[in-house]
């Protein structure tokens, strides 16, 4: 069916009102390649130079639709080597395979880039992408990509090869779609970090080794470099065991792991057989009372033979999430143990994260969790500096309502933030990868209690209307980013979500990241803070996994007598009165990092960009088929 509106023509194969829909899948096709690629294009690399986007020939579409992605989407839909983290607030229900090989049973076909055709949007279903988990065990797969045979087998007109479950399909991008990580690319010392605020990027492929100086990957925040490791626990929504595994060191890889996941039914069972081969490994599943929430948390806790570190992050446990987006996470301070016999208060900050995190534990209740409560009781986390948010699913009354979610968040500025003169004009900026459904217009929710909140600064009682800006990529961005079109995959906005808000439009920016080298990465962190009017200083700062959606940060009921929310999420709030300052500066250039700077290392652009009229967000589940991305591919929804 076609519709036509402020973004332009667009093909949607279902209704718009169909709110029980399941995400469609998606596929990137090869189309000609921009510089006339020969046959050898199947075996090379893909070309990711780390040229900033000021340097790329952007061809801006329309910025008018924006999507209502559900909660978030960690993964894209039926993503080879992916598991989509798409959260569904109303009128989207997750479709979360669980690790990177589930979601070959439908590959795609590919054009072989020599016919220069570009596919229709009447083709069929599929995927045509390699997988997140590396290509070492896709060399079969791989070879019949490369050989002509095989190619001519795959064009559009013949049937699909049938792919096992735990075979990967071939990728029009070759073999090595992924590049492989330069030997100086993990840390072999401590790295030079920014101890001050401990907030930290994670590392990039593909980009100048500066921009990764002080960034951090999962392997090296498993190593030993930050402590012996005796067991941990990992929160996530979306899981890829073996690559998981293979991230801790030699050393640790046989330590107990506890998983702790929101997968249910066919979910949950495919995720229990790939930890088979791991017997170290052990689950809790997490109560999703409420419909469409999903365990959107990410967090580590790790026990070491030294003491206890907590680790926040919006990065997956998949390859991909790790590989060429832009994540970020808050690495604690190494908590030591406390004294034998010390009251189970003790060791607490000044911001009460012991025992909000504590608290937030204790939400699970999971016995799983009881000795991992107990192990944080004993140990000292005085040296916190940050106040923990999270997010819960239930219905809130009373006292209980600013526990979670964005009330939360509006008790802590109001309690701890510091009023600043003509904070009407202190613009508010939001910045994440998914967004749900906010209603007909933008009082339901976004400019009613969420902007209430993102506004409070300490206990004035002053109604603010300021500038906000919404973060959220482009189409070209997303085009000409180093993963191309399948980095849309993790940008579920829909379009029967952006359709339903088409006031939204008026809000976005560009994804622009210069200032760390990441502007051709796409985003998975969320980012909200609240800026000066010149965009060098900030009253305060959140990185969490929460997207922009209801479902995450919960919304008022019942005349605003309670708070429903539907997920579990988890971030951290820098208030610069928890480091003794008025105000945080903004750093200029946070790379390459150094250990005391004083300003925040913020990853984004400032101010930012605004959407141009030929602009257009990332829609997912539309075909983009203009012009290829930077892998000379076009994506074609089904």
């Amino acid at each position: 069916m076609s519709q036509n509106s402020l973004h332009g023509k667009w093909a949607v194969s279902s209704s718009d009102d169909d709110d029980g829909e399941e995400l469609p899948s998606s596929k990137t096709v090869s189309s000609a390649h921009p510089t006339g690629v020969t046959d050898s294009y199947q075996n090379t690399r893909p070309s990711v130079s780390s040229q900033s986007s000021n340097q790329i020939d952007h061809a801006p579409l329309s910025p008018d639709t924006v999507t209502e992605v559900k909660e978030e989407s960690d993964g894209p839909l039926h993503f080879p080597g992916l598991k989509p983290d798409v959260k569904a607030e109303a009128d989207v229900k997750p479709v979360c395979p669980n690790t990177a090989r589930d979601s070959q049973s439908n590959p795609g076909k590919y054009e072989s880039p020599l016919s220069g055709k570009r596919k229709k949007d009447q083709e069929e279903s599929g995927w045509a992408l390699s997988d997140s988990d590396g290509d070492d065990d896709a060399v079969g797969l791989g070879n019949k990509a490369n050989n002509p045979t095989s190619r001519r087998a795959l064009s559009p007109k013949a049937k699909k090869p049938k792919v096992e479950i735990n075979e990967r399909p071939p990728s029009p991008y070759g073999r090595q779609y992924y590049i492989e990580e330069t030997d100086d690319f993990f840390e072999t010392h401590v790295p030079c970090l920014n101890d001050t605020y401990r907030f930290y990027l994670n590392k990039v492929t593909g980009l100048d080794k500066k921009y990764n100086t002080g960034a951090l990957h999962i392997r090296d925040i498993l190593s030993p470099l930050f402590g012996t490791l005796k067991e941990s626990v990992q929160f996530n929504y979306c899981f890829d065991i073996p690559w998981m595994v293979e991230q801790y060191p030699p050393e640790f890889r046989d330590l107990p792991v506890l998983i702790v996941h929101g997968d249910k039914r066919e979910a949950k069972a495919r995720l229990l057989k790939e930890a088979q081969p791991f017997p170290h490994v052990r689950f809790c599943q997490a109560k999703l009372d409420i419909a469409f929430g999903t365990h959107h948390t990410k967090m580590m806790l790790l026990w070491y033979e030294e003491g206890f570190r907590v680790v926040i992050t919006t990065s997956n446990l998949i390859r991909a999430d790790w590989y060429q987006k832009t994540q970020g996470l808050w690495l604690s301070p190494l908590f030591p143990r406390l004294p034998d016999g010390s009251p189970s208060s003790d060791g607490e900050s000044p911001t009460l994260f012991k025992k909000d995190l504590l608290e937030y534990l204790a939400s699970y209740r999971a016995p799983e969790l009881g000795e991992w409560i107990q192990r944080i009781r004993e140990h000292d986390l005085s040296e916190t500096r940050v106040y923990l948010i999270g997010s819960t699913p239930g219905r809130y009354l009373g006292d209980d309502m600013d526990r979670w979610g964005h009330l939360r968040l509006r008790k802590l500025l109001y309690d701890h933030s510091i009023p600043v003169p003509d904070d009407e004009i202190w613009p508010v900026i939001g910045q994440f990868s998914s967004i749900g459904s906010m209603g007909l217009d933008k009082t339901k929710w976004l400019a009613g209690e969420f902007q209430q909140t993102l506004t409070t600064l300490g206990r004035s009682s002053v109604r603010q209307d300021p500038p906000i800006h919404l973060v959220y990529p482009s189409v070209d961005d997303v085009k000409n980013s180093l993963e191309g079109y399948p980095a849309g995959g993790s940008l579920p906005y829909s379009i029967q979500t952006a359709e339903k808000q088409l006031w939204l439009h008026s809000y976005f920016h560009r994804w622009k990241a210069d200032t760390t080298g990441r502007s051709q990465a796409m985003p998975h962190i969320k980012l909200y803070m609240r800026a000066s009017p010149d965009f060098t200083k900030l009253a305060w700062f959140l990185i969490t996994s929460a997207n922009l959606s209801k479902a995450a940060w919960g919304n008022l009921e019942k005349n605003n007598s309670q708070v429903m929310v539907r997920s579990y999420e988890l971030g951290v709030l820098y208030l610069p009165s928890a480091f003794d300052m008025a105000f945080f500066p903004v750093q200029k250039n946070p790379f390459p990092a150094t250990s005391s700077s004083k300003a925040f290392p913020v990853p984004i652009d400032l101010p930012p960009q605004p959407y141009l009229k030929t602009d257009q967000p990332w829609i997912w589940n539309i075909p983009h088929n203009q012009a290829p991305d930077t892998h000379g591919n076009i994506w074609v929804p089904s």
